[in-house]
């Protein structure tokens, strides 16, 4: 076997640099032996030379994390966090870069009404004096950072650092039909530049490829997934079309142009948008949206909702996403979500005013119908028709 081969050559290497001779001096292995220690020593030492011996791209893994479709609203998946494992539901969110979840420092009341993470009953948590504080677009969250194992899917994420929540304000979190957020955007945008989970998966050697990517499914169907270190073909068709990744922070792109019926409704000289599997809907400035709006004859009701005659559905046309010279269309069926009887544009006006101008969110309207890739190693985002 290898570990004796080598085991050999130790023996030999000590022999040669001593000049001691070979016939006076046993072998590592016959001591073991005569002592009955050589099966305690293999048990303890084997893994230590297949960590040194062997690349750590050996170990590295495609792994896929099932997501819950909740009304075509929200997407999350269960992950853990601890030894033994503490579960928790969390939104897989591009558009931020911390993970956190509740915990029993929390007083509010979002957190009673969900499950907390204890550190005093994982056995691997490291405690820190470092604090956190994330704003977002709706809800916010303060707490302490720690480190633990987290567990995603079949990956082991050993030493990862997450935020436990001491205050949840507000109704957001109180609402949610899940406990936290895991942050898959760049680290750059991390509150209290702590490392992000796919960074420290990557770090670690834990995933084949330094990418990931997501399928949403629609009607509130099963299948939803992000899969971690690889692309599976059999959820889009056609083929990937690349998008240069235009500042690495949020997955933010530059979208050459909004159409509808080859007429430029909005972005006419270029614009900037990111890829946000954290927001439902589909934002823009409130003056294109507002035009978008006009257009597709939605009007607001008493509760400031975009509501649209359910019966136009069908004669309303599609609207067009070009991006790095490629449309990407998106029918009625898309961008009108039906809840209830009533039916509710998918599109939402929020002025998000940067140092790279106004901002589009192309959030799960867009996203359920284009299978994302979102590749670290090139900066790129992929996307291509979902199935």
């Amino acid at each position: 076997m290898k570990w004796l081969l080598l085991l050999g050559l130790l023996a030999l290497s000590e022999c040669i640099v001593h000049k001691v001779p070979l016939v006076r001096k046993k072998s590592l292995r016959k001591n073991l032996i005569e002592k009955g220690l050589l099966q305690d020593y293999l048990k303890t030492h084997t893994p230590n030379l297949a960590t040194k011996y062997f690349p750590k791209e050996t170990f590295a893994t495609v792994s896929t994390e099932s997501l819950e479709n909740y009304l075509d609203a929200e997407y999350f998946g269960t992950i853990s966090i601890g030894t033994p494992p503490q579960e928790f539901t969390v939104i897989f969110d591009t558009g931020s870069s911390n993970l956190w979840v509740p915990s029993t420092y929390c007083s509010s009341l979002a957190c009673f009404l969900h499950k907390r993470f204890n550190p005093d009953d994982s056995s691997t948590f490291q405690a820190t004096s470092e604090t956190l504080s994330i704003t977002y677009g709706t809800g916010s969250m303060t707490g302490i950072l720690g480190y633990d194992t987290v567990k995603v899917g079949n990956i082991e994420d050993t030493n990862q650092i997450f935020g436990l929540s001491k205050t949840e304000p507000g109704i957001t979190f109180l609402v949610a039909p899940f406990d936290g957020i895991l942050g898959l955007g760049y680290p750059s945008i991390s509150a209290s530049d702590a490392t992000p989970v796919f960074d420290n998966m990557w770090n670690q050697g834990l995933v084949s490829q330094d990418l990931f990517s997501v399928y949403l499914s629609s009607n509130g169907e099963k299948g939803s997934m992000v899969m971690f270190g690889g692309i599976d073909s059999s959820y889009y068709t056609g083929s990937l079309n690349w998008v240069p990744v235009s500042h690495e922070g949020y997955w933010q792109i530059t979208m050459d142009s909004v159409t509808i019926n080859g007429e430029t409704i909005a972005c006419a000289d270029s614009c900037q948008a990111i890829v946000d599997t954290g927001t439902s809907l589909l934002a823009g400035p409130t003056s294109a949206i507002s035009k978008i709006q006009s257009y597709i004859g939605a009007s607001k009701n008493l509760l400031g909702e975009n509501i649209i005659s359910c019966s136009a559905i069908d004669s309303l046309p599609d609207i067009v996403f070009t991006i790095n010279n490629v449309q990407y269309p998106l029918p009625a069926s898309a961008y009108i979500l039906k809840e209830d009887d009533d039916c509710l544009s998918g599109f939402d006006g929020m002025n998000l005013d940067t140092s790279y101008g106004e901002l589009w969110i192309l959030g799960d309207v867009f996203i359920r119908q284009y299978f994302t890739v979102f590749d670290r190693a090139n900066n790129q985002v992929g996307l291509a028709a979902a199935v």
